[in-house]
């Protein structure tokens, strides 16, 4: 097989998607794909990249970065046969918007701060809605109802931020967190009392309990998905030990009650910690 082009020229990638896609010669798979299909796998790649990055891999990085580009290929290449738009075009956008809202870069704009630069940010943002015919004035408009919850709750939290609605500092949000719980509590008593109703409250209290945590880690300058991450990386390491741990004492982990299971737990906690 013959690489069509120089492998580093974007041009080649363009001209392999062409010929991919194309009915005449090209690959069943790809002919039958639409944005619909296309797009979890765009989010896969972008997690996927999230992933390199956590784990500090700069060559799986290289690797995912290509895969992540290829969607924005695919999906102009999409657009492109219908008459849409194509990837030069994605590309003037992205130049346009970057030059435009960095007018501290690109023009004689200047802020005091990082803080004064991400206000103006989301005004130009909002002129930008606003000369689209965009009818929503809302500081919460445009943001996207596709994002995952914690992020979509964490932007939400930042643009009402911007007019002021916000706790000063975490010691309200962790007083709040425990407000939360008390109430998460209340509706676990009512369910248990045989109230059918407090199923829903309940599912409303823990979804204010996790947008409270999300406004911890906003504060705390943590991302959610990133601790979330963590934290199930670290379960999954522990657990896998544990199982390790049953096995080399000839246990069936399935077999032993909470506690001997908490046991290994803690054992393998403490290896992990050296201790």
């Amino acid at each position: 097989m013959t690489m069509p082009g120089d492998p580093r020229d974007v041009a080649t990638l363009l001209s392999i998607m062409a010929k991919l896609r194309s009915p005449d010669g090209g690959c069943p798979w790809d002919v039958q794909q639409t944005f619909a299909t296309i797009a979890p796998y765009t989010i896969e790649e972008a997690y996927e990249v999230a992933d390199a990055i956590e784990r500090g891999d700069l060559h799986d990085l290289q690797g995912e970065l290509g895969d992540l580009l290829l969607q924005v290929v695919f999906h102009a290449r999409m657009a492109e046969e219908q008459g849409a738009f194509a990837f030069g075009d994605v590309v003037e956008s992205i130049n346009d918007k970057m030059v435009r809202r960095h007018p501290h870069v690109f023009g004689d704009a200047s802020f005091a701060d990082a803080e004064a630069q991400t206000a103006n940010w989301e005004a130009i943002k909002r002129e930008e809605r606003a000369s689209k015919g965009e009818g929503d004035a809302s500081v919460l408009a445009g943001i996207a109802r596709g994002l995952p919850e914690w992020q979509r709750a964490v932007k939400l939290q930042k643009r009402a931020a911007t007019i002021g609605f916000d706790w000063p500092g975490p010691a309200p949000v962790i007083d709040k967190l425990h407000e939360e719980i008390d109430e998460v509590r209340v509706e676990f008593a009512a369910l248990a009392s045989g109230d059918n109703a407090a199923h829903d409250r309940l599912e409303d209290e823990i979804g204010d309990l996790l947008f409270v945590a999300a406004n911890l880690a906003r504060h705390a300058k943590v991302d959610p998905g990133v601790a979330l991450r963590r934290a199930n990386a670290k379960f999954e390491r522990r657990f896998r030990a544990m199982e390790t741990m049953a096995a080399e004492d000839g246990v069936d982990l399935a077999s032993l009650d909470l506690d001997a299971q908490d046991a290994y737990w803690n054992r393998a906690k403490a290896a992990e910690r050296g201790g």
